[in-house]
């Protein structure tokens, strides 16, 4: 099948590459004159334009968009959508807000464009495991992309197949699934982006836990000096706490048990904050991904206005004197 990819970053450039290994013929574009020469090279057609990569394209075309959210994403759009005709498809792979597939699918619905909003999970490591995809949009222009897909995915793999699920049917097991209507499955990938901060932040918080196990505050016999690789490897292997995550954690224990190539500022992408602002709006109690997200907000601040609040609330209504103040008052 015939694809444009619009955006070769990490994840555009190598899900070209998994398609084109899958058979499928690729026309790429991007803002780098470079990254398109490369692709080409390894078997793509390369455009110098969009307008150019349309013109490349056989209708129906079908164009999937693998550009940062926002904006970028916007304008790219809506520039395809000047010069696409009734029953070519537009596919968003990027995390999209999905109130604004909603309103995209909606104004390109006039013009007869299709347009499909594809959650897209995998990152890096996509080109060999495949991507798990949430899709969004008109069932008929999913099933005419369904080759695309199915490349894509991971497949069924050596997972286990969960009991009774041979009786459901559908493509979930292949590792891609078609959501709803425009815009759930940018809402299904937000909520997973959602998950994956309050996963990250529970091993985040029980290695600091293990690391601080050493603490002098502590009495002498409960101390220990803990080997933090080798727990996050044990428990990759039968416990109930093993995941991708994890096995990423252990990856990164064991080439520097310290982490100190890291500096401790997270930052957020976006789906974090819509999942919460979707749970408020259902009136659904989300306390640990609220937690989580709080926290990256919190990792980029050394000391914050209300944790002085804090310490001046501690020492007036308890005589609390914190060490920090302490030490300052003695430099004075």
């Amino acid at each position: 099948m015939q694809l444009g990819m619009v955006g070769l970053g990490k994840m555009g450039a190598n899900m070209t590459r998994r398609l084109m290994h899958g058979g499928h013929q690729l026309v790429v574009s991007d803002l780098s004159a470079d990254s398109v020469k490369k692709l080409a090279g390894e078997g793509a057609t390369g455009s110098t334009s969009l307008d150019d990569l349309i013109g490349k394209l056989t209708p129906p075309r079908a164009v999937w968009i693998m550009v940062p959210a926002g904006a970028a994403t916007e304008a790219t759009v809506q520039k395809l959508a000047g010069h696409l005709q009734a029953g070519d498809a537009i596919i968003d792979g990027g995390n999209s807000y999905y109130k604004d597939d909603v309103r995209r699918a909606g104004e390109l619905k006039s013009k007869g464009i299709q347009y499909i909003d594809v959650g897209t999970s995998g990152g890096v490591w996509g080109i060999e495991r495949g991507y798990c995809m949430m899709i969004g949009g008109p069932k008929e222009a999913v099933q005419r992309l369904d080759p695309i897909f199915k490349t894509l995915a991971p497949g069924k793999g050596d997972i286990p197949r969960t009991p009774g699920r041979e009786k459901l049917g559908g493509t979930a097991e292949n590792g891609y699934i078609h959501c709803g209507p425009s815009g759930a499955g940018h809402f299904v990938k937000m909520v997973h982006n959602g998950i994956e901060y309050g996963i990250m932040q529970a091993y985040a918080e029980g290695f600091d836990i293990f690391k601080n196990a050493t603490s002098k505050d502590l009495p002498a016999d409960m101390r220990y000096d803990l080997n933090l690789p080798d727990i996050a490897e044990v428990w990759r292997r039968g416990s109930v706490i093993s995941s991708w995550l994890l096995d990423l954690t252990a990856m990164a224990l064991t080439e520097n048990p310290t982490l100190s190539e890291y500096e401790g500022y997270v930052e957020d992408s976006g789906e974090g904050r819509w999942t919460i602002q979707a749970a408020i709006e259902e009136a659904v109690p989300v306390d640990v991904l609220s937690a989580a997200l709080f926290v990256r907000f919190r990792s980029r601040q050394q000391h914050t206005f209300a944790e002085k609040m804090l310490s001046a609330m501690r020492q007036k209504f308890g005589g609390h004197i914190e060490q920090g103040a302490d030490k300052v008052k003695k430099s004075a």
